[in-house]
């Protein structure tokens, strides 16, 4: 590629191409944008020629992106949203009048959680948008580059540059069965392992507590557990263990909203599993942002009253 020179493009060229790959078309492009189709087409074509890539082209009634506008659109939003952020001009947050985007990641550890935020922000920011953005391994980046505005991560993970972080309550683990499960009758270490085990598969970067609990390699050990089942999402858990004799060792605030609905039984784990560290994760810069600041204490409530409900259902 050739040397960009910065000097020959301005903000104008990104917002187009950004809008363009959001639309995929010319005519509607302009049209969102209050400016002639003539207009957008030569814009393109100063992006084609500076970026030596064609970017956008037709093919069936609408534009493909090139695999270099593919990558490239993520990091341009990133970008505008960030000069965005920056240019708008200091305002005094109320909350109930506010229009503001909040944007929350976390995996689905619990049914419980985002209704609870949800009510929190409602009822005293009932303009406000609430977004779960669903967490992945680039989260802590994103809230780095001001995509996201806070997230739930495993305190093991590494954070980059930039970011601030609150201790949660460690969770705590438990086992569970459908009701009337063989393994209940004798429960115990022999039992949990006899039957196969459901697992959920979050990040293969992180070991789970699980397998630690035996030295954390994946060759069986006697008395480690067989999985029988592979799942994306913890909400899949509970209607397998429903309808199958397998087993689930979790934390329990995944399970206990779910545990009457899904006639599922608790148990205490046969084996000693160390509680499971996670931490509220945000951007540094805007720590003493005051929708910031709301957004957190909402969060970190709401978090509190779920994990409250999750060890009062703890098995003895």
């Amino acid at each position: 590629m050739n040397k960009i020179d910065l000097r020959r493009i301005d903000l104008n060229l990104l917002v187009v191409f950004d809008v363009l790959m959001a639309e995929r078309s010319v005519t509607r492009a302009a049209g969102r944008l209050g400016r002639t189709q003539s207009a957008l087409s030569h814009a393109l074509a100063r992006l084609r020629e500076q970026l030596d890539d064609p970017l956008l082209v037709k093919a069936g009634g609408r534009m493909e992106a090139s695999p270099f506008a593919e990558g490239l659109v993520e990091e341009v939003r990133v970008i505008l949203s960030n000069i965005r952020r920056v240019l708008v001009p200091p305002q005094a947050f109320d909350a109930a009048t506010t229009r503001r985007e909040f944007r929350v990641a976390c995996p689905d550890l619990s049914e419980a959680f985002f209704p609870r935020l949800a009510e929190h922000v409602r009822r005293e920011a009932p303009l406000a948008t609430l977004e779960w953005v669903t967490r992945d391994e680039h989260a802590a980046l994103k809230v780095a580059g001001g995509q996201i505005d806070i997230a739930l991560a495993p305190a093991i993970q590494a954070l980059p540059d930039g970011l601030a972080y609150a201790e949660l309550p460690p969770f705590k683990w438990a086992s569970f069965v459908r009701a009337g499960h063989p393994a209940l009758k004798g429960w115990g270490k022999a039992a949990w392992a006899k039957w196969p085990h459901v697992a959920v598969r979050i990040d293969a970067r992180i070991a789970s507590p699980v397998d630690a609990a035996f030295g954390g390699t994946r060759e069986q050990r006697p008395g480690q557990r067989r999985i029988g089942a592979w799942v994306p999402h913890f909400s899949a858990v509970a209607p397998l263990l429903a309808r199958t004799d397998m087993i689930a060792t979790l934390p329990m605030l995944v399970m206990a909203d779910r545990l009457e609905r899904y006639g599922l039984i608790a148990r205490k784990a046969p084996i000693r599993i160390e509680p499971m560290p996670y931490r509220l994760v945000w951007s540094a810069r805007l720590a003493k942002d005051p929708a910031m600041r709301w957004l957190h204490a909402h969060v970190e409530k709401a978090l509190g009253e779920v994990l409250a409900a999750a060890d009062a259902a703890m098995p003895a």
